[in-house]
């Protein structure tokens, strides 16, 4: 049984810290200053329910390999990875630029959140090719940014809800579906759902366009080999990849031709990483939201409540 987490300090923690920074180094640092100007509350601001899910670590790493899965079912956004992407030498790293994109664009002062935002549509602009089938694909189509968009939201709210500090309440869960759509709409995406009813109506609509082939096969087992740069790698590869597993939606989990054996090892990853999530926090009490938060002139703690209605 792990200790109450008011009798652990940081040095009780201090090994969750570095292997997060391992795995996850801050590549923003040094470009992106959070702390200036003062008073730029960025794109969302510290009375945001997104401020306060994108802060919660292991939510949102279970939440971003759950993206993962469900974005290989849809066969032209998986084109665009397989033909400009080199997913199987290097996923630690889109998951890397993806982390850093997400901080950047819920905490940075606006302008810099902007600056991510033109980068990246700039980057789309230029991945464009044809599906097995033939059919064209363009990175920058809204349809595909629409999928991209939701299946992300929907991963790390659901990461939130199972592994965060406090219940979601259903009003603010379509606030946060209604907040994030900003940078999907900024992106291109367009139609972007903005309530939680709107996410499952938008699931529904899109299911006839999925397909699980051999080209998803290959990325999910690059994605269960995944070998993240720290001690026990292959631990917390079952940790975060199985606890990202039990989020996905029964739909989903269907379509992905998970068995028994995999949803029992989800159900166990899911009751581990809720019970080591607290630690976490502790952990990476001084991350960009932290700073953010400074900016504003608002303690941190604040993100460990929800902001009022």
């Amino acid at each position: 049984m792990l200790p109450p987490l008011r009798l652990l300090g940081r040095p009780a923690v201090e090994p969750i810290r570095r292997w997060v920074l391992a795995a996850f180094p801050r590549a923003d640092r040094g470009t992106l200053d959070y702390d200036q100007p003062l008073g730029d509350p960025g794109l969302f601001g510290p009375d945001s329910v997104t401020w306060r899910v994108h802060a919660d670590f292991p939510g949102m790493l279970a939440g971003g390999l759950a993206a993962l899965m469900l974005q290989t079912l849809h066969p032209l956004a998986l084109a665009g990875v397989w033909d400009h992407s080199n997913f199987r030498e290097d996923l630690v790293g889109r998951l890397r630029r993806t982390t850093t994109f997400v901080g950047a664009t819920t905490y940075a002062p606006r302008a810099a959140a902007l600056a991510q935002i033109e980068r990246v549509r700039r980057i789309h602009a230029q991945v464009r090719g044809h599906a097995e089938d033939g059919r064209p694909y363009a990175a920058d189509d809204p349809a595909l940014l629409t999928w991209v968009h939701v299946t992300e939201a929907y991963s790390f709210l659901q990461g939130f809800r199972r592994y965060g500090p406090m219940p979601v309440p259903d009003a603010l869960a379509d606030r946060y579906y209604d907040e994030t759509r900003r940078v999907a709409e900024a992106l291109g995406a367009r139609d972007v759902p903005r309530s939680a009813a709107e996410v499952a109506a938008y699931f529904r609509s899109v299911q006839p366009l999925l397909r699980y082939d051999d080209r998803s096969r290959e990325v999910l087992r690059v994605l269960a080999g995944i070998r993240l740069p720290v001690p026990a790698a292959g631990l917390s590869r079952e940790l975060f990849l199985h606890a990202g597993v039990a989020l996905l939606p029964d739909w989903a989990v269907a379509r992905l031709e998970l068995g028994a054996p995999r949803r029992r090892r989800a159900a166990w990853a899911a009751h581990a990483l809720r019970a080591m999530a607290p630690m976490f926090r502790l952990a990476l009490a001084d991350g960009v939201a932290s700073r953010a938060c400074r900016r504003m002139g608002r303690p941190p703690e604040l993100l460990a409540r929800w902001p009022a209605a």
